[in-house]
């Protein structure tokens, strides 16, 4: 397989007190590694072992679907935060298309927050262009807009040990520190740009 566990990129205490460092330590090195080492053994000696990431979610199904797809939508997840990040995204295309097509940050906030409080148990909300217009959708589990026609822009996810250590049960507290002090709007601002 020609694929790794991107780094992050930032360190590990970086994202403190928002997120602890016990908590990437946890989600990144137990379970998006594991996701890889699973896909990883899954795919040995196979011929998919030499398709992308991409491709394989695209094309994948049963557990080789689940550990491509969570391996891509974590490093997505983490491409998305940053030290001092969240609150309303900065003037230009990208808040051009908030204020659009939801009314403003505060609208994108609670629909964000909402899609992420009313996924039943495991998964991930999401922002994503589609057809032109962004919206905030929901998946389950390892589900991913990437194998759909949608455009990722950004994600949360709402897994349990993304927010357990520090937040408890509290998801909902977990999706507003997300919103207003973790969003690296430039990362969605990459993506926008490059899906047009």
């Amino acid at each position: 397989m020609i694929f790794e566990v991107k780094a992050l990129p930032y360190a590990k205490d970086a994202l403190a007190p928002v997120m602890s460092k016990d908590t990437l330590e946890f989600h990144y090195e137990k379970h998006h590694k594991g996701y890889m080492t699973n896909l990883k053994g899954l795919l040995e000696g196979k011929p998919e072992a030499s398709k992308s990431l991409e491709e394989i979610i695209r094309t994948g199904s049963g557990g080789v679907f689940n550990n491509a797809a969570q391996v891509w939508n974590h490093t997505f997840f983490w491409d998305g935060l940053r030290p001092g990040g969240g609150g309303a995204p900065p003037a230009g295309s990208l808040a051009d298309l908030v204020q659009r097509d939801f009314g403003g940050w505060e609208e994108l906030r609670t629909e964000l927050i909402n899609a992420g409080k009313t996924r039943f148990g495991s998964g991930w909300a999401w922002l994503v262009l589609d057809d032109g217009k962004a919206k905030v959708i929901s998946t389950p589990n390892a589900e991913t807009p990437l194998a759909s026609t949608e455009i990722p822009l950004l994600t949360v996810d709402v897994w349990e040990h993304a927010y357990y250590l520090d937040h408890r049960n509290r998801r909902d507290t977990f999706l507003e520190v997300f919103c207003d002090k973790l969003i690296n709007w430039d990362f969605v601002a990459q993506n926008l740009a490059a899906a047009r």
